[in-house]
């Protein structure tokens, strides 16, 4: 029942795709934009409903499909494991919510300079790619669908491509992307030839030597972990994140990078083959996730633009995850159950909530720019007295990503911690020791995060208005906002029934990952379990406390009247904008500490004298990485790329002879191989 609700949902989402572009192909009025509009956004939800659904009837074990793939090599191999549902509930469930306000933001556009038709087709290609990417059992069909994934982001980045800013964070992100997709490319060309044949599936690495399994493990971390965003492969990131629209922005940092993080799981699990891996790979694999998710947070510290901010927040979070998964690799080796089982429902559990937080503060950064047109903090302030249902929502999500109980950030992280302490019982005091300084490492990374998003919400949504952007804002209405508000509920539920989560993650992994035979697994499933109910219980206690606080202040005020008045500043009621604290004061007292960690560039002018009529200073975070490693690397391709136009010169009769000479060179290689 499983499978085909499954590939229901690939054959809706392929068909819409096709649907959309018949308005695109019409004379493109005002009449057929809303159509192709309206026809992206019922193929989405057909698709996704449907897909949901396939997870939800899910019974326990793994369903496979396989049909011919009409290529002379690899197959149509399908299969939806505990792990592949896991990472296909945030592309159904973000994919819908994120297609909901993506219609409710083209509405507006016009159609003679954004074909909607096109957007909606790679749109609806991006949820099929990932579907594919996530179930695939063949190499061959893995790659193409890796393909398809990775190319439909391009265009939905360059939606705005009037900007000469968007157009380039789009080639950026196509040009990051396939140079991950080298590593994948050799990774599975290699895997092809050690092994013999293009299944994708357990037990086809039973043949590999150890030292073929270590270059095969490095491969994937490069390939995959561009995808992830893992530093220093990141860089595309901060640069798309931005530039995408914001339905867009909330799809690929919810769902699209999870894709990476699938590919390093799945690898690891097939290459271990139920076997425990070398401890070094999970020791590699704990010191990137580490240093990711420090880079990560230090940058988005220093960040003035909401998106961008949030896209280092990506960065950051892909860090803990894969921090997750170290865990879970050094504890399988060194035979711990609780440090493995930790680790991995940690990493899978902090997958979940960052899809749901995550989306929630990227569709909430583009109610703000749709609302006054800008997300630079600078330009913002006071919103919460204009629009207290989007600020809940935002302070909601900031909680969440804070890891702030009762919300879900708090469940993964205490999840992770609880895996990272278990190192005192590990066999040697240097063990011991690197994974006390990961756990000190995490600490700092929450408590950055809590400055952080104080930081954003203060300046977005508290106090006056900075400028006219802030002060002119335009109305939203409750078709934009019910989105925002289930996912505000998602961050709070999966928080309070954190414990029946993790119960299922641990019943879903245990296929994959032979954690049962472990020492201390059944003791670690029940304890953690415990651990997240009690304080779940906790959680909602507070909750209904808090709610009944205010429900008698609100009644005991129900007949007396209520005065609003200036912010109180130490007596002081003639402020104004201009003495409020910018993005760069608030975070001053950290940038004093961490300022060349954070990339800080600070200039300042002022007038000569003693009294001087003005001064100017000026904190920006340009990212180094691109500057010193990535912009030579990209020119250098371009360069070749130009270079090569010389093939490309409009005679047919020259590319006819192309193509005999390399049918000529490919016959002599047949020859001389048999």
């Amino acid at each position: 029942m499983t499978m085909p609700l499954f590939l229901a949902a690939l054959a809706i989402y392929a068909a819409s795709g096709l649907c959309v572009l018949v308005p695109a192909l019409l004379n493109y009025r005002k009449q057929s934009a809303h159509l192709a509009n309206l026809l992206g956004l019922l193929g989405t939800l057909a698709g996704s409903l449907t897909g949901l659904c396939a997870l939800i009837l899910a019974p326990a074990g793994t369903e496979s499909f396989q049909a011919p793939f009409g290529l002379p090599f690899g197959s149509f191999a399908l299969s939806l494991d505990g792990l592949s549902r896991i990472f296909l509930f945030p592309v159904f469930g973000l994919g819908l919510l994120c297609a909901v306000q993506g219609y409710t933001s083209l509405r507006h556009e016009r159609p003679s300079q954004h074909n909607l038709g096109a957007h909606w087709l790679f749109y609806l290609l991006l949820l099929l790619g990932l579907c594919l990417v996530l179930t695939a059992r063949d190499i061959v069909l893995f790659l193409v669908s890796w393909e398809i994934m990775s190319l439909a982001p391009f265009f939905l980045i360059d939606f705005n491509d009037g900007d000469s800013r968007v157009r380039d964070a789009s080639w950026v992100y196509l040009v990051a992307a396939h140079l991950g997709a080298v590593a994948l490319l050799a990774f599975f060309v290699l895997f092809w030839q050690l092994t013999g044949h293009t299944a994708w599936q357990a037990g086809t690495a039973l043949s590999l030597s150890e030292t073929s399994r270590n270059l095969l493990f490095l491969l994937a971390l490069v390939g995959f972990g561009a995808k992830a965003g893992l530093a220093p492969m990141h860089i595309w990131l901060p640069e798309a994140h931005p530039a995408a629209p914001s339905h867009v922005s909330a799809l690929l940092s919810g769902a699209m990078i999870n894709a990476g993080l699938y590919g390093i799981i799945r690898t690891v699990s097939l290459l271990a083959d139920h076997a425990r891996p070398p401890e070094w790979w999970g020791w590699l694999i704990l010191a990137a996730g580490l240093g990711t998710a420090l880079m990560g947070m230090l940058k988005a510290l220093a960040q003035s633009n909401v998106k961008r901010l949030l896209a280092y927040s990506s960065v950051e979070n892909m860090g803990i995850m894969t921090m997750g998964l170290g865990c879970a690799l050094i504890g399988q080796s060194l035979g711990h159950g609780w440090m493995a089982l930790a680790g991995l429902c940690a990493c899978l559990l902090h997958m979940l909530n960052h899809a749901c937080f995550k989306g929630l503060l990227f569709m909430a950064a583009g109610e703000v720019l749709h609302a006054t047109g800008t997300v630079n903090m600078a330009q913002l302030g006071g919103l919460a007295k204009k629009m207290p249902v989007l600020a809940v929502c935002f302070a909601t999500g900031a909680a969440a990503i804070a890891c702030l109980p009762p919300f879900n950030g708090f469940a993964g992280e205490l999840t992770l911690a609880l895996s990272l302490l278990d190192g005192s019982s590990l066999a040697t005091t240097e063990r011991q020791m690197l994974l006390l300084l990961h756990f000190a490492g995490l600490c700092a990374i929450s408590g950055l995060a809590l400055a952080l998003y104080a930081k954003a919400f203060g300046m977005v949504f508290l106090g006056q208005a900075r400028s006219g952007f802030a002060e002119n804002v335009q109305t939203q209405s409750w078709h934009s906002l019910w989105p925002l508000i289930l996912l505000a509920l998602g961050c709070l539920l999966l928080g309070l029934l954190a414990s029946p989560v993790f119960s299922q993650i641990a019943t879903s992994v245990t296929g994959l990952f032979p954690l049962e035979n472990l020492t201390g697994f059944a003791r670690a499933k029940a304890s953690i379990g415990r651990s997240l109910m009690l304080t779940g219980l906790i959680a909602g206690l507070v909750i209904l406390a808090v709610g009944a606080v205010m429900l008698l202040r609100k009644k005991m005020l129900h007949k007396r009247g209520i005065r609003f008045m200036p912010t109180w500043a130490c007596g002081y009621q003639g402020g104004n904008s201009r003495i409020q604290y910018t993005d760069a004061s608030f975070t001053e007292p950290l940038a004093r500490l961490l300022g060349p960690l954070m990339g800080l560039k600070v200039s300042q002018s002022q007038d000569k004298g003693l009294f001087p009529r003005s001064a100017q200073l000026l904190v920006k975070a340009p990212e180094r990485l691109r500057r010193a490693v990535y912009g030579p690397l990209f020119a250098g391709i371009e360069s070749v790329c130009n270079a090569l136009k010389i093939f490309q010169h409009g005679k047919i009769h020259l590319y006819i002879l192309y193509i005999l000479v390399t049918v000529i060179g490919l016959l002599i290689w047949g020859l001389m191989s048999n």
